[in-house]
């Protein structure tokens, strides 16, 4: 029976649009597991392949056999295909994502950050050149926080300027870290400021990451930052030293998986759920003591309980910091969406045949969501 009241929803066209543009509620696409940072003056054309050799050198010595790699990252059912996997990952593609430097591994250097904003974009463009390019790269600049943002876009204008006049384009995959937002308006500043760099330099649509390394930052965390940027905002990068020291922590507690850096991760997945911003946890500083078996073993075992942390807590994606983290992070990611994989599948499948998954199982349609999420997730890390 129909009301008196005249039909439609005053308004509604409006308000469904605006939550389409928030929330795309697209399918999770490829995003890369870790993002190495190399500080720029260290920087060269051969870093990503040194890093792989390292790297490599160090799983075949001391991960020679699958029970090897059980014994030190507890993936016995999987032991098998990861050993496999991380070392065919390694002569392949050691590095996904990489940052050039000029924040807190690189330093202040007035003199000289200039030259190495050029030189680095030298060695990517010949990085490009050899087919050597991670999928994914880009650079950090400066804070804005650090009182100088003349400096921060200095060196991002050189850079890009540098690569483009060398390569007659910018390469796919670049993108800036934009580190110790203090304040919001900052972002709009270095939004406004990448729009005049692209139309300078006759560029595709330039995108940034924030990184979240002081709890002023979490206030001002929203979904409504991934539209009121143009689009520009890529990625919520966590960084857990300057956060934790911001907190007053003891230095022994600057850890990733203090519950006080759980507090900010949880922020950050509230405020751009469904955004299509990308989530990225931080690192751990610490490396190998020596070269020895049982040293190094035990930073591969220090660094993939904080990747497992990351991965339990929803963040697919985390600092590398040491050619050593390359083997725990391939290691502790390929043995998580492998461990998991076929029961996953098992439930989806008895979901769209209407029969039960066995187990006592009953899986909600969100569930089912998250689930085919899940391997769609497993398959592009997998490769």
């Amino acid at each position: 029976m129909r009301t008196t009241v005249p039909s439609g929803v005053p308004g509604f066209e409006r308000v469904y649009r605006a939550q389409l543009d928030r929330y795309p509620a697209a399918e999770p696409g490829w995003q890369p597991v870790h993002t190495v940072y190399v500080p720029a003056d260290r920087f060269t054309a051969g870093t990503v392949t040194v890093w792989g050799e390292e790297a490599l050198a160090l799983a075949e010595a001391h991960l020679g056999t699958p029970a090897d790699l059980a014994e030190v990252f507890g993936a016995a059912g999987e032991a098998a295909a990861v050993h496999e996997l991380v070392l065919r990952k390694l002569a392949a593609e050691p590095v996904e994502d990489l940052r050039v430097d000029f924040e807190d591994g690189y330093g202040v250097r007035p003199g000289e950050e200039d030259g190495h904003a050029e030189q680095a974009a030298g060695a990517v463009a010949a990085m490009h050149g050899a087919g050597t390019l991670p999928r994914r790269w880009g650079l950090r600049v400066k804070s804005f926080a650090d009182g100088d943002p003349e400096r921060s876009v200095r060196t991002l204008d050189g850079f890009l300027t540098g690569v483009v006049e060398r390569l007659g384009e910018l390469p796919d995959g670049f993108v800036v870290t934009f580190p110790k937002v203090l304040m919001e308006p900052y972002l709009g500043m270095f939004a406004a400021f990448l729009e005049r760099l692209e139309r300078a330099l006759r560029l595709p649509r330039l995108r940034f990451e924030i990184q979240v390394e002081a709890p002023q930052t979490l206030p001002f965390l929203r979904a409504e930052l991934a539209t009121e940027l143009g689009g520009r905002l890529a990625a919520a990068h966590f960084g857990v030293f300057d956060y934790t020291a911001a907190l007053g922590l003891p230095p022994h507690e600057q850890r990733l998986d203090h519950p006080a850096c759980d507090h900010a991760r949880h922020v950050m997945q509230t405020a751009f759920a469904g955004t299509g911003v990308e989530l990225s946890d931080g690192s751990l500083a610490a490396s190998p003591a020596s070269g020895s078996a049982a040293d190094v073993r035990t930073l591969w075992r220090r660094h993939a309980a904080l990747v497992r942390h990351s991965l339990a807590h929803g963040f697919y994606q985390g600092w590398d910091m040491h050619p050593s983290h390359l083997v725990s992070r391939f290691a502790t990611v390929y043995a998580f969406h492998l461990a998991r994989y076929d029961t996953y599948r098992e439930r989806v499948r008895a979901w769209e045949e209407r029969r039960a998954a066995g187990d006592g199982v009953m899986d909600e349609p969100a569930t089912i969501k998250t689930l085919q999420a899940a391997l769609r997730r497993a398959g592009l890390a997998l490769g």
